[in-house]
């Protein structure tokens, strides 16, 4: 396969989770806000900050508003990491690679190509009209990821997107639990307290994790939280788990399911190992921040080594 259009299969993977992942963040959001006291800066500030475009934000808005975030990552053409565009993007590497898919999948994505092309972007939206969009994106990914899986052959193309799925999907766990530990309590007496429950509660909503959690574990500690949604072997959102999915797509892919046959695969060994070796106490005793900060810094240079590996020889073609 060209690198060309396996880096378009891996970004049109990486761009659609992106899509769901912030209508999740903003859909659960809306719960929590209407659960918690009306500080609308400390309930969706947080949003913003782990999307890693805050700096973006501020030279675009002069507060925190809901309805000014809501539009910031979900509409904002300037944010190239919005809804809308990450959608567009999944559509214009669609076209790019349109005989490597199959009708149903190019189908699926033009339904949600038209959704956020609509003139939903410039109407002032209710809340529950917000939400039902958030909610038509969320199926709508999730109907796609089906007829990804149940259309596409188990070629290099498949794999390449799933690896730019779980990638992705690590990522922003990662990126969520850091911000519920790193921002949302403005106060150690809050810990423990009702409030951050229900924050812990719509984290694990978040992520689609509640019910696997409280079936797993029953009661919500922050330390069994981290620990699930960290090192869980069999959640499929968790870190460890998309690591050992992306592990076997790139074993795959490199044709070695044994040591390492380049950057991306040692790289990629390395992490999972630590996390295969390594308890939530030992997590927390270091800091959870740091270690999460740790993880986004090396999938970053997974995502590098993986273009460095494949992409940018296939360029160079």
């Amino acid at each position: 396969m060209l690198g060309r259009v396996a880096n378009t299969i891996y970004w049109m993977n990486r761009y659609l989770e992106r899509a769901e992942n912030y209508a999740r963040f903003m859909d659960v959001n809306f719960n929590l806000s209407l659960e918690l006291p009306p500080n609308e800066q400390e309930q969706w500030q947080p949003l913003v900050v782990i999307t890693g475009d805050w700096e973006l934000y501020q030279s675009l808005n002069t507060e925190v508003e809901k309805n000014k975030v809501i539009y910031f990552l979900a509409f904002e053409e300037q944010n190239p990491n919005s809804i809308y565009n990450c959608i567009l993007n999944v559509r214009e590497n669609a076209r790019a690679i349109r005989p490597d898919i199959t009708k149903e999948v190019w189908e699926q994505i033009n339904a949600l190509y038209f959704l956020v092309k609509s003139d939903v972007r410039v109407k002032q939206l209710t809340d529950s009209e917000l939400r039902e969009f958030f909610t038509e994106i969320k199926n709508g990914c999730q109907l796609l990821y089906g007829m990804y899986d149940a259309t596409i052959s188990r070629n290099e193309g498949w794999n390449f997107g799933k690896l730019g799925q779980v990638i992705e999907r690590a990522d922003k766990t990662s990126r969520v639990l850091d911000a519920k530990y790193h921002l949302l309590l403005d106060s150690p007496n809050l810990v423990g307290s009702s409030v951050d429950l229900i924050q812990w509660a719509a984290l694990l909503k978040s992520v689609s994790a509640y019910d696997m959690y409280r079936k797993k574990h029953g009661k919500l500690t922050p330390s069994g939280i981290a620990e699930f949604l960290i090192l869980d072997t069999e959640f499929p959102r968790s870190i460890l788990a998309c690591l050992i999915i992306a592990e076997q797509s790139l074993s795959t892919l490199s044709g070695s399911s044994v040591g390492f046959n380049n950057s991306a695969q040692k790289q990629l060994g390395i992490l999972k190992s630590q996390l295969e070796y390594i308890d939530i106490h030992d997590i927390i005793k270091r800091g959870m921040h740091e270690y999460l900060d740790d993880i986004q810094c090396k999938l970053n240079e997974i995502s590098l080594a993986i273009y460095n590996s494949f992409f940018a020889i296939g360029t160079q073609q």
